[in-house]
């Protein structure tokens, strides 16, 4: 028998200047909050997030992330936030710390707060994370049984991020449609274990439409560090409809060659998300046959958006045959979501699609 099941977060806001108003917000779930952020992030916005909170009369701490979304870690902030007595979790920053934060919320059984401070995953509004090992590698997926409380999103501290990170979640956005299409077709769950709803699938199909109308433009935009109604979009694609989408729709091939990545040592590592799920795009696309003019029109569009499109922007071009099987043997592990585009992909497979698409990428123009 069919289940059909559509998660999202309890409210979402957006806008410039919205982080102002987080303490307003975060009174309708607690009055004393643990904040989570790195030491960039709270230089960048520290200030302002004391003032907004000290306006509502919300009482704070502040921890540092150490960087790596990993059980050690959950387990040190977690600690940390029950002695200092919170009733609700908020994590400011990119994916990982707030992967940790929700994590964190689970663990205390405390409401919880997102506000991302770059465009550049669909981490803020899923009810699940992604966990590494303190060194980085990928273990596995942690579900919740529900999703944020709040997620706010400051388009103008978005802007203001490194336009790479932007891009990095246009390039995170575009997958979630290719792999959406893939667990439809496969009749595979999706991330909240139910069958894709109609919602879920429209919402991925947006986010595509979205990206490919207004992605280059609102790039181009955030490289001057300027909110314009393209930018607003394009946050919202990242944010939230890539969020809903991937969630509501499920993963397949992207994804789990991005986590496959982590298998193996080297350069690859000091890229972002964003940039490796590019190219497990791509490579899902070879791997499920899409049409040549179809898979070009991808390569065209994340060059414009200086996303990597071959071995050598991934610094993989010098790797040898056995350690791409390794990519692909950890991309296709029982804990992740390959089998969702195809259950009998052998890694062999997966590492020949990845030479492939290097080879095929060097002929667009």
């Amino acid at each position: 028998m069919s289940k059909f099941i559509f998660s999202s977060p309890r409210k979402y806001v957006q806008g410039a200047g919205v982080l102002d108003e987080l303490g307003t917000w975060l009174a309708e779930l607690g009055d004393q909050a643990f904040l989570v952020a790195d030491e960039v992030v709270w230089t960048l916005i520290g200030e302002r997030t004391q003032q907004t909170l000290t306006s509502a009369g919300i009482g704070f701490s502040w921890q540092q992330f150490n960087g790596e979304a990993s059980s050690n870690e959950i387990t040190r902030l977690s600690r940390l936030a029950q002695d200092q007595g919170c009733n609700v979790v908020v994590g400011l920053g990119g994916g990982k710390t707030l992967d940790t934060v929700k994590a964190i919320a689970d663990e205390l059984k405390q409401p919880v707060a997102i506000v991302p401070t770059i465009a550049s995953t669909d981490a803020p509004c899923s009810a699940l994370s992604v966990i590494y090992s303190d060194s980085g590698v990928f273990e596995s997926y942690r579900f919740y049984s529900k999703n944020p409380d709040l997620v706010l999103v400051d388009t103008a501290v978005c802007a203001s991020a490194p336009a790479r990170l932007f891009a990095s979640g246009i390039a995170d956005g575009l997958a979630t449609w290719v792999e959406a299409q893939a667990v439809a077709r496969s009749h595979a769950k999706s991330m909240v274990n139910g069958d894709p709803t109609l919602a879920g699938l429209a919402i991925a199909r947006t986010c595509e439409e979205t990206l490919l109308k207004w992605g280059y433009s609102a790039y181009i935009a955030v490289t001057e560090k300027r909110v314009t109604p393209a930018v607003e979009a394009v946050v919202e694609a990242n944010t939230l409809l890539s969020g809903l989408g991937f969630e509501n729709g499920g993963l397949a091939g992207a994804h789990a060659i991005h986590n496959g990545f982590t298998a193996i040592d080297g350069e690859i590592h000091h890229l972002t998300h964003g940039e490796k799920v590019a190219y497990g795009t791509l490579t899902q696309m070879v791997l499920e046959q899409r049409p040549d003019e179809e898979i070009a029109r991808y390569v065209r569009f994340y060059r414009a958006i200086n996303m990597p499109t071959t071995l050598r922007e991934m610094h993989l071009e010098n790797e040898s045959w056995e350690n791409l099987v390794k990519i692909g043997a950890l991309a296709n592990s029982d804990g992740d979501t390959l089998k969702n585009l195809n259950p009998h992909l052998a890694p062999e497979d997966i590492a020949n699609a990845l030479l492939a698409l290097d080879a095929f990428s060097q002929t667009v123009k």
